[in-house]
């Protein structure tokens, strides 16, 4: 199953840099990694990412990430998926731009 993670251009290379990605602001104070399903992404970028540019969306498969998956209860009950360790960059197969539209919602066309 492919999971999905929304940030700003700078934190992915800020995490190629590094070699791993260790969270958004929101995600440290969480203490997790928030991420979203196919089915969930969208309305996570139109309720957290509204009006923010230079965003990517990082393509992960759950399997490699052992334990530190969790399938938490979030928006509306649904299960989201939380990672609890650092996301290393060689777990991300794909970066998709997510350009905002003319709504100033990021737009995810490549999950269509």
């Amino acid at each position: 199953m492919l999971i999905y993670k929304i940030l700003t251009r700078a934190e992915w290379l800020a995490a190629q840099s590094s070699g791993q990605f260790t969270g958004s602001e929101i995600d440290r104070r969480d203490g997790y990694i928030h991420f979203s399903t196919a089915e969930q992404a969208r309305e996570t970028a139109r309720l957290h990412f509204h009006g923010k540019a230079d965003l990517v969306v990082l393509e992960v498969p759950t399997e490699g990430l052992g334990a530190a998956i969790v399938w938490e209860p979030s928006r509306g009950s649904q299960l989201f998926p939380h990672l609890y360790a650092p996301l290393a960059i060689e777990h991300v197969t794909a970066v998709h731009d997510a350009p905002l539209g003319a709504d100033d919602v990021p737009v995810l066309n490549f999950l269509d």
